[in-house]
């Protein structure tokens, strides 16, 4: 008898943590994953980092630290080495999974400094130096689908690096972030570069959206507006699955793939359940399609394995409910551009918080490991 995660991944879904540390890593909790979970990836941003490191209550992070101490490093480089030491050690956890997909899976994301969310110049930069640091041809480099971030995307990718674009909230943007890619894979043909050697995810976010209309839903005082409620999010990623099926099948894009372009698959981030009251899994069994990853956090991952229910797509079929949902929102009031920029602005806002609160902790841990060390 199968389980819900073999069964979600026959159902054409890749399954990947959401979340890293050096702990998962020693312990061969990460390789444990992938055997027992049907885990074929990982994924990280700057507060999975910050409560990696800064959360640590073990000596998983101490020694490294007092390393990068003696050898003088500051804030910005020890962070950098500690999270690419983490993403080049889970990456090669992955290389069987990674060989076995021909490259699709065994991917392990990092981003570049939310810091740089809003400067595209900076943000190739940095997208170049993890992409040689980390050295794998398994990792993906995160990059933010801001305004500044799109430019950066086509760059990147037609440099021939492998992207991750993150905190993808509209449909509008996502669009946005199709075009920056099929832009970069053209810059990459032309330039002569593989294009079967690069790969892509969009990561659209679902929870979140929830979060943030329910609020504003709750303003009114109906029956419609309670009817509504934790329908935006699925509807949401459900029409961006639509999207990507309609822009991938069109000319401009087959064109690439039959040069050996590889298809940018939508990934459904925070996935994990915001409301108690709702299943646990409900952002993973609605949202079911092939050709899709769904990061879970690990409470997410293993409510799934637990219970979750599989039934094959629940995506496809489900279009025209999608679009009744956002009509009802709008006839409400519920502005969805205006929801949309909040959660992409609050996105930015939330991980650059993260970023500094994991600075304190390194520099305070550097300042220490020298009295530590002797």
């Amino acid at each position: 008898m199968s389980t819900p995660t073999q069964d979600l991944a026959a159902a054409g879904v890749s399954i990947w943590l959401d979340d890293l540390s050096r702990a998962r890593i020693n312990s061969g909790n990460l390789a444990e994953l992938i055997e027992t979970r049907n885990v074929t990836g990982v994924t990280t941003n700057p507060s999975i980092f910050q409560a990696a490191i800064g959360g640590a209550s073990d000596d998983s992070y101490s020694g490294r630290i007092a390393v990068l101490a003696r050898r003088g490093a500051d804030v910005d480089d020890a962070i950098f080495s500690l999270t690419t030491d983490d993403v080049r050690d889970a990456a090669d956890i992955f290389r069987g999974v990674f060989d076995a997909t021909g490259g699709v899976d065994g991917r392990v994301s990092i981003e570049v400094s939310p810091d740089l969310a809003h400067d595209t110049e900076a943000t190739v930069a940095e997208a170049k130096k993890l992409w040689a640091s980390v050295d794998r041809p398994n990792a993906l480099i995160k990059i933010p689908a801001t305004k500044a971030g799109l430019p950066a995307i086509t760059e990147v990718i037609g440099a021939g690096i492998s992207v991750n674009v993150t905190l993808i909230f509209s449909l509008e943007r996502y669009a946005e972030v199709i075009d920056a890619y099929l832009a970069g894979l053209e810059r990459a043909k032309a330039d002569g570069i593989d294009l079967s050697t690069i790969h892509s995810v969009a990561s659209f976010f679902v929870s979140r959206v929830d979060t943030e209309v329910d609020k504003r839903l709750s303003a009114y005082e109906s029956e419609q507006a309670e009817a509504l409620k934790s329908k935006a999010g699925v509807a949401n990623a459900r029409l961006a699955y639509e999207l990507f099926e309609k822009t991938f099948a069109a000319p401009r894009a087959q064109e690439l793939v039959a040069a050996g372009a590889n298809v940018q698959r939508p990934l459904w981030a925070s996935t994990g359940v915001k409301d108690p009251a709702l299943p646990d899994t409900l952002y993973v069994t609605e949202l079911v399609a092939p050709g899709t990853v769904n990061t879970m956090p690990e409470k997410t991952l293993e409510a799934t394995f637990d219970h979750g229910v599989i039934t094959g797509d629940t995506i496809t079929g489900g279009y025209e409910d999608a679009r009744l949902v956002f009509a009802q929102l709008a006839e409400l009031g519920v502005d969805i551009a205006d929801v949309t920029q909040l959660l992409e602005d609050e996105g930015v806002a939330k991980f650059i918080a993260s970023w500094q609160d994991l600075k304190q902790t390194v520099a305070t841990a550097l300042a220490d490991a020298p009295e530590i060390a002797r």
